[in-house]
């Protein structure tokens, strides 16, 4: 379902623990990192659609969360022409995307990245606020900065020891070092395995060890598709 101009109908989410870090997710065999976020379907609304691909994508549900805020306005962005599948191009530009800005108040055991058959993401990670920022896809890194910049004066008094916090929000641009010591998930139980490093994966199907994640390596083309 595209609009008059290309663009597709999306949501993305930013979901934060408690320190006020966020969800960070590592799509599936790929090396591409990036935030939660799917299609709208016809005659959802926007809020139904985000519910239901967090579902989809993290595996909670709306009882898991708080929402937070949202962005007023459609948010865009456009998919270079050799990202966007043969049948598409000439037609497809991009993505128009609400932002929602959600709070874990479940805990990071509830995640859950094989709720579905078809599971969005394969390993993830708690980063900074501002992270994403410096590792997202070139192409998405506008709508990133759009969407965490209208959405940061929403955030709620975090622990002390949020770096960020302390040092004042990033301005367009720019914006504080971040603390290697931030970035990890807490340690869960069920369908989560946290190692050393600080990723969550899937827990193996088999009882073997649990892989280990880089740190957010570079994305490689081909990664993206007018179906994110």
């Amino acid at each position: 379902m595209l609009d008059r101009e290309g663009f597709r109908p999306n949501v993305g989410i930013i979901l934060l623990n408690g320190r006020n870090q966020v969800f960070w997710g590592k799509r599936l065999k790929t090396h591409s990192w990036q935030f939660p976020q799917g299609g709208i379907k016809h005659g959802e609304t926007p809020e139904q659609a985000m519910f239901r691909e967090l579902h989809e994508e993290v595996g909670l549900r709306p009882d898991h969360v708080q929402i937070i805020a949202r962005t007023r306005d459609w948010l865009r962005y456009e998919v270079p022409e050799h990202y966007i599948r043969r049948e598409s191009r000439g037609h497809y530009r991009g993505q128009k995307q609400i932002w929602f800005l959600l709070k874990l108040i479940g805990r990071d055991s509830d995640m859950n990245l094989r709720a579905t058959d078809h599971p969005e993401f394969d390993a993830w990670r708690w980063n900074d606020y501002w992270v994403p920022l410096d590792v997202v896809i070139e192409f998405k890194r506008g709508v990133y900065e759009m969407a965490l910049t209208e959405l940061a004066r929403f955030l709620p008094r975090a622990h002390s020891n949020n770096r960020y916090l302390r040092s004042g929000m990033r301005g367009h641009g720019g914006g504080p070092a971040h603390d290697p010591s931030q970035g990890q998930a807490e340690q869960g139980s069920g369908r989560v395995q946290v190692p050393a490093n600080g990723d969550a994966v899937l827990a193996p199907e088999a009882p073997t060890a649990a892989p280990q994640v880089a740190a957010v390596p570079a994305v490689t083309p081909g990664s993206d598709s007018p179906g994110q």
